[in-house]
């Protein structure tokens, strides 16, 4: 078994696999910012198979996104009625994306690759973000990856073009069962 398979093995079950290590990381992660630059990833498998390269350009934030239900924000009650306010959202997007796209508002300069899960506790979840920087020499020189240098790919991760964009959008179903998700359910509904 090489490297990256145990490595992959062990982030299965890492509470049991690791429990001391998951217990003093979810310790230190509670106090840190929600938003952390990091040297290295986490979970290097994970971050290799999504498209992280140990060179210069790539970028590996840590997002912290709080979990629960959302309440619908509470207004001034001039005259209005309290009862529509007590009302629970339901959330459309998934935790990962948001956590890509706060990501993104915090590094505006530059331009989301993908996320993996890294934690979550009662209170939040951890996902670390693959940035990437298009004006950076190095990136603009790779043939792999220099699509993202591209005007059209600047905001991809509010246009729902990540993984975890194409999970929300239902772009992961093709075929019989998913004719209304393409081009989007908006698309369709205004097609009728």
């Amino acid at each position: 078994m090489g490297l990256y398979q145990q490595v992959r093995e062990a982030w299965k079950n890492p509470q049991e696999n690791m429990p001391e290590l998951w217990r003093e990381r979810l310790i230190t992660w509670r106090r840190e910012p929600v938003t952390l630059k990091l040297d290295h990833p986490t979970r290097i498998d994970r971050a290799r198979a999504l498209g992280y390269k140990a060179k210069q350009g790539y970028i590996i934030v840590r997002q912290r996104v709080l979990r629960g239900g959302h309440i619908r924000p509470q207004m001034k009650r001039k005259g209005r009625r309290s009862r529509n306010y007590g009302v629970r959202l339901s959330l459309r997007k998934n935790y990962q994306l948001i956590a890509e796209e706060r990501a993104q508002k915090k590094y505006v300069n530059l331009v989301v690759l993908n996320s993996y899960w890294v934690a979550r506790d009662g209170k939040y979840y951890w996902f670390e973000v693959i940035l990437v920087d298009p004006d950076h020499p190095v990136i603009k020189a790779d043939p792999k990856i220099n699509w993202i240098a591209k005007s059209k790919n600047r905001s991809r991760v509010f246009h729902g073009k990540t993984s975890a964009g194409h999970k929300v959008r239902g772009l992961r179903h093709r075929g019989k069962g998913a004719e209304k998700a393409r081009p989007s359910r908006r698309a369709n509904l205004r097609r009728q």
